[in-house]
Order: structure tokens, then sequence, then C-alpha cells
């Protein structure tokens, strides 16, 4: 009898996440030096409450912190930014969806670096469905 697959482990999304990171371009690397990366089964109770989530299966991720757009010149006594990708809804994602585990981590980082960098949701879906058009022209 074949041994049952696992899903992937905490430490497993984290190696998915920190590759992903490693392969942005350098300039975007050098405005995520000193952005903390972290993997948790899902958001805390108070993420839940404040995000005002239905369920906590209803985030894939957060960024935490002041963005580059808002931050002044002095940001001494304010915690780091940090990326949170929670893995249970992730996997859950891509147990609903197919798509490929290192996309949906990658996508997931990169959204919310996105924030770090100041852009809002509506501004990364514009993003992506101007990169959606740029790939359907390229197939």
């Amino acid at each position: 009898m074949d041994k049952p697959i696992s899903p992937p482990t905490l430490q497993e999304i984290d190696t998915l996440a920190r590759a992903a990171l490693a392969s942005l371009p350098e300039v975007f690397q050098s405005f995520t030096t000193g952005v903390v990366l972290q993997v948790a089964e899902f958001p805390d109770d108070e993420v839940c409450e404040q995000m005002q989530l239905d369920s906590p299966f209803d985030i894939l991720g957060l960024y935490q912190g002041i963005s580059i757009s808002e931050r002044g010149t002095e940001a001494s006594g304010t915690l780091p930014d940090m990326v949170f990708l929670y893995r249970r809804p992730i996997l859950d994602y891509w147990a609903e969806t197919g798509e490929d585990l290192r996309h949906v981590v990658r996508h997931v980082l990169i959204h919310e670096i996105g924030h770090h960098f100041g852009l809002s949701d509506a501004d990364m879906d514009a993003i992506e469905a101007e990169a959606d058009v740029e790939d359907a022209r390229g197939a």
C-alpha cells in the first residue's frame, strides 16, 4: 500500500516563500531587506477580528507595518514590517484551484510585498489584470 501524501508543512511553505522572495528582481529585494517573513497555520483571533473575517480561511496572507510610501525618516521604536502567509488557507485554495503550489505561495507573497510598497488591493488587481492580458498576447 502506498504511503499517504502529507500536505506541505509550515517549514515547506516557508521554504517556498523564501525561494520566491529570492527570485524577485534585485531592486525589489533591496526594499524588502528587514521585512520579516512568517508562516503560520491561520491568522490569529485579533487579525480575524480586525479584518472582519467570516472565517480564518478568508485570508491567505497579510502585510503588517508601515508601507514605504507612508514611512517617514524616523522609524525608531516601530515593529519591523512583517509578511504573514497562512498555511491552511493557502493549502485550501491550492486544493480548490489545482494551481501549482509554488505559484500560489509566490502570488500571495508578492501581493503582500505590494502592500509594503504602498499599493492597494485595487492597484495590484489592475497590475495582475494587465499582466494577464500581456501573457495572453504572448501565448
